[in-house]
């Protein structure tokens, strides 16, 4: 499987900086979407960028398709084969389910590239946080907490995990300090059930993760500004600006 990060350059919209740049955010977008769409909606919302004076923000887009063996493309199962830009893919869209591990650890490895990418550019993994929204935000919990417990937090809005997800599997293995999650959901979603955000969100606790849980009456599944103004304010807690150096 090594060869098929190889096989994936993901495209990236980057948000520079206003100051220097000393942290990093990556931030998934869900299925069918892309980065450059996430970054549009989210400028929607609060009616302008999501900015920082020292954190780059990462939304990278998911490959429309890409090779697991010499000539074969991956079809979204939920959108009966298509070929959509998705993370992974999925049995069905319901946390009662398998996960489709294989596409999940494929995608892992070429989304550790982007972090590798970050460290090899100076940014420490304890200043670089993980996200996303829908499915990117599932990925992100696959990603940080099975391959990248050092990260400095995970974020996940309207998102879940099945019941049986391998990131509980690792979680009961692991016995180091874990990433902090800041979770999001609409009390009103019909496509990602709140029920299934607040059963990760408890498990995910009963495993060792400090996980907070934000509800927003009569939001669909979607993004709202005051989510996102929280979401902010969370990202400065875990990514502070560092002091200005004395000259």
């Amino acid at each position: 499987m090594a060869a098929a990060s190889g096989s994936v350059l993901l495209q990236r919209c980057v948000v520079s900086p206003a100051g220097r740049h000393s942290a990093s955010l990556i931030f998934l977008h869900g299925s069918g979407d892309s980065g450059q769409g996430l970054r549009r909606r989210i400028k929607e919302v609060l009616n302008q960028d999501l900015t920082f004076q020292h954190i780059k923000i990462i939304y990278p887009t998911a490959p429309l398709s890409y090779t697991i063996g010499p000539s074969f493309a991956r079809p979204y199962t939920p959108m009966k084969g298509g070929l959509s830009s998705v993370w992974f893919d999925r049995f069905k869209i319901s946390s009662d389910c398998p996960e489709h591990l294989e596409s999940i650890d494929i995608m892992c490895q070429v989304l550790t590239d982007l972090i590798d990418d970050e460290v090899k550019s100076g940014i420490k993994k304890n200043r670089i946080l993980v996200g996303g929204f829908s499915m990117g935000g599932c990925m992100a919990m696959h990603l940080a907490y099975r391959n990248h417990q050092d990260v400095a937090g995970v974020f996940a809005l309207s998102s879940f995990l099945n019941k049986a997800s391998a990131v509980y599997q690792a979680l009961q293995k692991s016995d180091g300090v874990l990433p902090e999650l800041f979770q999001c959901h609409g009390t009103a979603d019909e496509l990602v059930l709140h029920s299934w955000g607040e059963e990760t969100n408890s498990m995910l606790k009963s495993l060792g993760v400090s996980a907070k849980f934000h509800s927003f009456p009569d939001v669909y599944h979607e993004l709202s500004k005051t989510e996102l103004e929280k979401l902010k304010s969370w990202i400065l807690t875990k990514l502070p600006g560092e002091p200005e150096r004395q000259s």
